[in-house]
This record gives C-alpha cells, structure tokens and sequence, in this order.
C-alpha cells in the first residue's frame, strides 16, 4: 500500500505555505480528496504510478492512496463495495459487470489506460512440439506464429488421453479473449460458457480447457506442469523467458491491434456523486499516460525503475524493461523491436471508444458468456451504458485550456466514438463496431446469429 508524499509533493510543499503566485483555478471543489484506488501487479497499470509519483493526482487536490489487490474479482468486489474509489480494471470487467456476467452492478469508465500489453506464452515442450509446423526464416521463426502449429500438439495430447490445459487470468479478461481468438484462427475450439445453465466453466466442446491463473502465479503454474501454456500480461511472459521455462509465441497485438487492454473503473453511483472528483482523476491519468509515450518513449526508462518498486509491480527491472522499452523477447535470445507492445497515449490510447467496448461484447457473445443473440443496437446502447467519453472530453479540455495537452492530442470533436474498421487481425477478420452481428457471422467456431447452447 502506499499512502505517503510523493516526491513531487515533497519538493512543491511550498504550495501548502502559500508560495505559489498563481494557483491553478477549478470551477468546483472535488467532492472527495482522500481516495484508494486498486490495481494489480501488471505492468499497464503504470498510469496509476505515475500520476502518483509525478504529482499529478496532487496538482488535481487529490491526496491518493494506491494500494495492490489479490485478484481481479477481489478488485472488481471492493470497488462495487465502495472499499476502493476506483481500480486498474480489465476492459471487459465493467462490460461484464453491467450485463450480469458473473457479478451483476453497475460499472463504468472514462478512460483506457493503455492498449497492447499481453501475449501468450507455452512451455518448452510444447514449443519444441510446435517447432516443427512454424515457418522460419534466417533460422528464426517466423512471426506471428499461429495457432495452426499448436494443433497437431493438441492433437496429440487427446489421443495420449491427456487434457490440454491452459491459463488466462479472468473469464471477462482481454486475455481470455484473445487466447480464444488465436486458438479458433487455428482451427482448436477454445470451448464455451453456459450460464443460463449454469455452467460458468467456459470448456464446454473444449479442445483446450482453458482456466483462471492469477497473473502473478503464471510461471510457477507453467513450471509445475499445472498448465502448459497461459495468456497474460507484462512481465509474466518475459518471467518466462528469464526463467527459461516457457516461450512467448504471440504477442496480441499481432492477434487484433491497437484496442483497448485495461480502464479506469468506478461504479456508476460513485461517478454520480463525486463528478468533479472523477474528472480530476482522469485529467491526473491522461497526463500519466501522455508522460508514459512522450519523445517516442523517452521516458520509458524511469518508468521501468518505478514499476519495479515492490509497492508497485515488484518484478525485476530487467523484465519488466523488456516490453516496456520498446522490444520483446521471444524464444530465449530472440529479442526484436516492438515499439507498440505497450501504448499508453498514441493513437489516442486513452480515449474510451464505443467499438473497443463493442469488440469486447462481441467476444462475450461468441463464447456463450452472453447465451442469445442481440441486435446490433443493443451492443451499442451497452457500450455507451458503460464507456463514457463525455467525462474524459470534459478533462481533457481543461488540460488543453491549462496548458498541459494540445487540441490535437485527442480524437476530434467530431468523431463518433467508432474507431476504422480493423482489418490487421491474425485471421484477417475485419471488425467494424458499427456492425456487431455481420462481424460475428465472420467466425467459423463460435456462436453467432440465433444459435444457442
């Protein structure tokens, strides 16, 4: 837990004996100072940090306490509780949330905290099993490595009799999602959710059973042969690779580009009461994330000794600086330039778009989570239920008008909350938010149209 002054904080007390010549003016008082707010050990919530020990939150009048929780559920319960004011959360956790999926309350955001991030590790023998159907070139593999490769594999385990056992960190989790992505563009049923009948286990039809690892326990659990392989975020499939216990096989955003990984959730009755509060906060967060891209990556160095602090994500710096700088390491000294494995600002990162929540919704649906078919609409009136946009256009303009962002630094006026149409998909799928259902038909393995479990 942290709850202490910030280096910022400790080098401006000036402030607090009335030394500053002209304060910065807001309209209104927030209606709560002191704030906890949850996140667990992943590198993505480096915004959080960094708002923290760059004095963001403090520039904002809010005094915050940043405190690492034991996993997503338990983030997710004590934000709806109202133990914690706001959390790091999963994209598709308020989603989830609001539609009923697991834990039913109302949760919403106004902010994307990064996009990019995870990627999908196995252990050593099933990549030496997979070896032999990866292309390569130069004797390196050739990437994106698909899922076709890990077919055969599979194929084996079930003639042996033997389960194929993977981990993802959280059944709304993007790492389910894009674990379930990469499995079917090669062909291998992922499995599917029934709740209207009770059966939450997601492995329904499985050709691999997938299950809920909490993200730190990932390498130990690929190590003690529980899993043989995982879906996670950063620094756990580099562990891997430190470890040499595992290798990185895909990063997601070789599997579908640029959308949105984690937000900044609160629930809906404490965003109503504390309005000035939670515009502050996202104004502290776009700063932290517009710090963290800053001069193509510049500053990502101190970030990476930051996050290695054990209040924060606790790994070490080496591990952690091998995504966050800019490269990825695959098989064991396979290092290659990633310069957008993690996006905190550009391509307006922060923004909460309608079609990332959509592409999320879309997912819910195609592997049962969500048991019949809802028209187009509906996707649409949800993403807007949960993704507020307004609330972040209102920090993002005080920002501008105090100097600290450009006009051109967010989405134009304009837009529709609908990013292009995504073609750059390991299947080639294109995905066009304004069209849910049509994107749906598109998929071989997974439900769509009326059909139901």
């Amino acid at each position: 837990m942290l709850h202490r002054l910030s280096p910022r904080r400790l080098s401006s007390l000036g402030l607090a004996l009335g030394l500053l010549s002209a304060p910065l003016l807001h309209a209104a008082e927030p209606e709560k100072a002191e704030l906890k707010l949850g996140f667990i050990k992943l590198t993505d919530m480096a915004p959080l940090a960094i708002a923290y020990e760059k004095g963001y939150f403090e520039d904002e009048g809010l005094y915050v306490t940043l405190e690492a929780q034991a996993n997503w559920k338990v983030l997710l319960d004590r934000v709806i509780d109202g133990e914690l004011d706001g959390a790091h959360m999963l994209s598709g956790q308020p989603l989830g949330a609001t539609i009923g999926f697991g834990t039913k309350a109302d949760v919403v955001t106004a902010f994307t905290m990064d996009l990019n991030g995870n990627a999908i590790t196995v252990s050593n023998d099933v990549w030496q099993a997979m070896k032999p159907q990866v292309p390569m070139a130069d004797g390196k593999p050739v990437h994106p490595i698909k899922a076709d490769a890990l077919r055969p594999v599979i194929e084996q385990y079930a003639v042996a009799g033997k389960p194929f056992n993977l981990g993802m960190v959280f059944p709304v989790s993007t790492h389910n999602y894009e674990l379930r992505y990469w499995l079917a563009a090669g062909g291998i049923n992922p499995g599917y959710y029934a709740p209207h009948k009770g059966d939450i286990s997601g492995q329904i039809d499985a050709q691999a059973l997938l299950s809920v690892t909490p993200p730190p326990q990932m390498p130990a659990t690929l190590e003690a042969g529980t899993i043989s392989g995982y879906s996670v975020g950063e620094p756990w499939n580099q562990a891997a690779v430190f470890k040499g216990i595992g290798v990185p096989v895909v990063a997601d955003y070789a599997i579908r580009r640029n959308m949105s990984e984690k937000v900044f959730g609160v629930s809906r009755s404490w965003a109503q009461a504390n309005p000035e509060t939670h515009k502050r906060l996202i104004k502290a967060l776009i700063r932290a994330g517009k710090w963290l891209d800053a001069d193509d990556n510049a500053n990502r160095a101190e970030a990476v000794e930051i996050l290695s602090r054990p209040e924060y994500v606790g790994a070490d710096a080496k591990v952690i600086a091998n995504s966050m700088t800019g490269t990825f390491e695959f098989e064991k000294g396979d290092k290659r330039e990633v310069p957008d494995f993690n996006v905190f600002f550009r391509y307006h990162a922060t923004y909460p778009y309608y079609s990332d929540a959509i592409w999320y919704l879309t997912q819910m649906r195609r592997w049962g989570q969500i048991a019949d078919a809802k028209p187009d609409d509906w996707y649409v009136q949800t993403a807007k239920r949960v993704f507020l946009p307004e609330i972040y256009r209102q920090a993002a303009a005080e920002l501008v008008a105090e100097g600290h962002a450009q006009a051109s630094d967010f989405p134009p006026a304009d837009e529709d909350g609908f990013r292009e149409p995504l073609a750059d998909t390991i299947d080639g799928v294109v995905y066009d938010g304004h069209q849910p259902n049509a994107y749906l038909q598109q998929f071989s393995i997974g439900l769509k149209g009326d059909r139901t479990l």
